[in-house]
């Protein structure tokens, strides 16, 4: 506890709090009401690498344990997991503010990665050529790299998370998770669900902080690789200082995901996903829809129904029901009011105006409700900008090729999708629009755990995405082996079953 009697967010070092030696520390709050719950730790220099050196000693012999070991405490996480996940759910709308159900949903969304990394014996499998030469075989394996470390953000402060280390900690690696210093406890109470379900000391550990942390991860020698979740030039940032190092660096950053809505879509359809999609989590998503093109005449019946339904939703506290929670921070409620403002200096028109909302919940919370603009142009700060909020912008064009072009002209390149009941035009779209992840009739097509999450241009900076068959390659590196051995002796004899172990 604090002087203050607030409770203190300490590190993770072999399966147990660790404290360290800093004394820096960084407030949490509660988003609804404003006050502070909590403060967390901040590491120094010296703490960062005291975690390090607690995943670098537990890494030997974890790498060495076998599969079957290493499946039977991913498949205990998952079950202790899928029993708790309210609980953690809860934690995730008191320090996000999130609602509850979409909390639920961001833990649901990672437990796939754990059920899909549960499967690491057959996504480990090599290759095998009998008699490549004579009396020679060859084959390949995969192996873990050692220490990695996974930076994390605020706005899913367990989904995130859960997109690498399940498969790190399954193919044999050893983690080190810095989360976000807004909404640490997530990160803490994996860590005690990982104890829980048997891992190893020193196997997965939490170092609590700011860009001391990160660059102690990213400069530390014994960490082999970052994986890296945030804006795009924190993200630029970690790439180069990190893969200048030595590391292996895979860096998601920022997005401004387009929704293309065609003269022949359900406007019905579509004005939900919009709202859904850019609304959903206070609009703090990666994935969040925030700049909408109608093409040909949709607009004004586009944005009518849009904003029927975003003026319907309720704003408050995310444990009451409400459909919408506040933003984390006051400063960043302030920083997405300030674009609100601006496009109106610059001639958008508020539609919504969330500036003006009437929550429910306390007085000191950090609210800004759902805002619709319409009439953006593509200089406006409001369309350039990663807002992060809850921010729609409705750009119109005349034509498909005016909406790619616009679309393809975005220096992000993360998420899109297009409304269409054309079955032609939606296969265009998919071949024609340079954005990693693309939604039909879909607003956030976030793919399942056993495909790989990512986007292009300046969304991503590395080779690899996240989780699927292109995180078991970047947790692991390949070894080819050649072979050949004389004759067999006689081996004794056992006619026991053979088991693995």
């Amino acid at each position: 506890m604090t002087e203050t009697g607030q409770p203190r967010l300490a590190h993770w070092a072999d399966n147990a709090p660790y404290t360290g030696a800093g004394d820096r520390t960084a407030p949490v709050t509660d988003p609804a009401t404003g006050q502070v719950t909590g403060r967390v730790l901040l590491a120094t220099s010296q703490d960062a690498h005291a975690v390090i050196r607690s995943a670098k000693a537990a890494f030997p012999a974890w790498r060495d344990a076998s599969l079957a070991r290493r499946t039977a405490v991913l498949f205990r996480f998952r079950e202790l997991l899928n029993e708790r996940k309210q609980e953690l759910a809860e934690i995730i709308t008191s320090e996000h503010g999130k609602v509850l159900s979409d909390a639920l949903g961001e833990v649901t969304r990672g437990q796939e990665v754990v059920e899909f990394a549960c499967g690491m014996p057959h996504l480990l499998k090599g290759g095998f050529t009998e008699n490549a030469s004579t009396g020679v075989d060859a084959f390949s394996v995969r192996q873990p790299l050692g220490v990695v470390g996974v930076i994390s953000p605020f706005n899913f402060p367990a989904m995130v998370p859960m997109w690498f280390f399940p498969l790190a900690i399954a193919a044999g690696n050893t983690v080190v998770l810095k989360p976000s210093e807004k909404d640490p406890s997530s990160a803490l109470w994996l860590a005690r669900l990982w104890a829980e379900a048997g891992l190893p000391d020193g196997v997965f550990n939490v170092l609590q902080g700011d860009a001391t942390a990160v660059d102690a991860l990213l400069d530390d020698p014994s960490v082999k690789a970052v994986s890296f979740v945030g804006s795009t030039p924190v993200a630029q940032h970690v790439y180069a200082r990190g893969t200048a190092n030595g590391k292996r660096v895979q860096a998601l950053g920022g997005a401004k995901n387009h929704a293309l809505v065609l003269p022949d879509a359900d406007l019905d359809v579509a004005a939900d996903a919009m709202v859904n999609a850019g609304f959903g989590s206070a609009g703090e998503r990666c994935m969040a829809i925030s700049a909408v093109v109608a093409v040909g005449g949709v607009g004004d019946e586009l944005v009518a129904k849009i904003a029927e339904r975003a003026a319907a939703l309720r704003t408050g506290d995310g444990t009451r029901g409400c459909d919408m929670g506040p933003l984390v921070t006051a400063a960043h409620r302030d920083r997405v009011a300030s674009y609100v403002e601006q496009a109106e200096m610059d001639g958008a028109e508020v539609v919504v105006d969330g500036r003006t909302v009437r929550p429910d919940g306390g007085d000191g919370g950090f609210w800004l409700g759902p805002t619709l603009l319409d009439g953006v142009g593509v200089g406006m700060s409001c369309y350039t900008d990663e807002i992060f909020g809850p921010v729609l912008s409705v750009l119109r064009v005349d034509t498909y090729d005016e909406a790619l072009e616009l679309i393809n002209a975005s220096p992000y390149g993360n998420g899109t999708a297009i409304f269409t009941n054309d079955g032609g035009a939606a296969r265009r779209f998919r071949n024609e629009v340079e954005v990693g992840m693309v939604g039909i009739n879909v607003p956030i097509p976030v793919p399942m755990a056993y495909y790989s999450f990512g986007g292009w241009k300046s969304s991503l900076f590395g080779d690899t995405h996240a989780h699927g068959v292109e995180g078991v390659y970047f947790f692991t590196r390949a070894k080819a082996v050649t072979s050949r051995w004389p004759d067999p002796s006689h081996g004794g004899i056992n006619l026991g079953f053979p088991q693995n172990a």
